[in-house]
């Protein structure tokens, strides 16, 4: 491998843009190639960020021995199909949230990974950013005592496409896999793998969830209060409250850039805007654990990733929402 890491991108959607955008901030990373099975969408992506390699299959770009690692920024039910085809191929693989559509999946990603010794992170963008950091650090020295909750949501409202990947079972559409992940994301990092799962949630014309209320408890005594939706505009803020002070993230938390740490009637403010996109930092940390030959990040380990989808699977299951593709796993 060169000192450049070269990327391969699948799936040129809205995200995969910003994706593009984020790698130009990463020192020695660079956007080598880009697969669709949508001509126009191949060119118009490829043109505009400056892509010398395009492919019309997944196939070729995994082939291609110029690219180092690969994003994969498919709809949901195809992540863990295009990760594993790159995983297979020796290349690793930065593959986007929601890591799978279920933890069975999941488990399959990252046994191929394991088992090829090569390195898959589920690209959680908003782990990885200075404030996250800082925040986990704060959180280990114990300067706010023991946490007690996490409050947090990310929901907004679309307009109803049944065939659009939001709303289309087909696509593993509705709230919770889409967006909702981000704050059981930020509980897990917080409070860990919960012991006790509940949620109440609206469910569409479609047959998926469009709004929902999750409650989340941990062996430790610590709970989460979430909220999620794609019919819904919530305040996406987030506040952690412990027993001896709290920590709150402002709109939108899930970029986050600030935070106020509260401790009695004191209170400090901490500030680190992003670089570019936001998504920099994420492929920072997969280009070191690349480098470093590791296969998984300890920041977002791969135990953790499935822990994730297993509390969503629980959720599914208590409301009753099965995607199509499940059916033949």
């Amino acid at each position: 491998m060169s000192d450049t890491i070269r990327w391969g991108i699948i799936g040129p959607g809205n995200i995969a843009h910003r994706f593009a955008e984020g790698i130009g901030a990463v020192p020695h990373a660079a956007l080598t190639a880009i697969a669709s099975r949508t001509p126009d969408r191949l060119k118009a992506f490829a043109e505009k960020w400056n892509v010398p390699q395009r492919y019309g299959s997944y196939e070729e770009l995994v082939a291609d021995p110029e690219v180092d690692a690969v994003y994969v920024s498919t709809p949901h039910p195809f992540h863990a199909p295009c990760s594993i085809l790159a995983l297979e191929a020796g290349k690793p693989v930065l593959c986007e949230k929601p890591f799978t559509v279920n933890a069975s999946e999941a488990r399959k990603v990252i046994e191929t990974a394991r088992r090829k010794g090569v390195f898959v992170m589920e690209a959680m963008w908003t782990r990885f950013f200075p404030i996250m950091a800082r925040l986990r650090e704060i959180v280990a020295s114990g300067a706010v005592g023991e946490l007690l909750m996490v409050q947090a949501d990310f929901g907004f409202r679309a307009g109803i496409n049944p065939e659009g990947r939001l709303f289309n079972p087909a696509l593993a559409g509705g709230g919770l896999l889409d967006v909702g992940v981000y704050p059981i994301s930020l509980a897990s990092m917080l409070l860990g793998k919960p012991d006790r799962v509940a949620g109440l949630a609206n469910m569409g014309q479609t047959g998926v969830d469009e709004a929902a209320v999750i409650a989340l408890g941990y062996p430790g005594g610590g709970l989460a209060s979430l909220t999620t939706g794609v019919r819904v505009t919530t305040p996406h803020t987030a506040v952690i409250s412990a027993s001896e002070g709290s920590i709150s993230i402002p709109s939108p938390w899930w970029v986050p850039e600030r935070m106020t740490v509260r401790r009695g009637r004191a209170s400090e403010e901490y500030c680190e805007p992003k670089m570019a996109s936001g998504f920099e930092y994420e492929i920072a940390e997969a280009c070191r654990c690349i480098r470093e030959g590791l296969i998984e990040s300890p920041v977002l380990p791969h135990e953790e990733t499935i822990a994730v989808m297993e509390t969503m699977d629980q959720l599914r299951a208590l409301w009753g929402v099965r995607y199509p593709m499940e059916d033949a796993q």
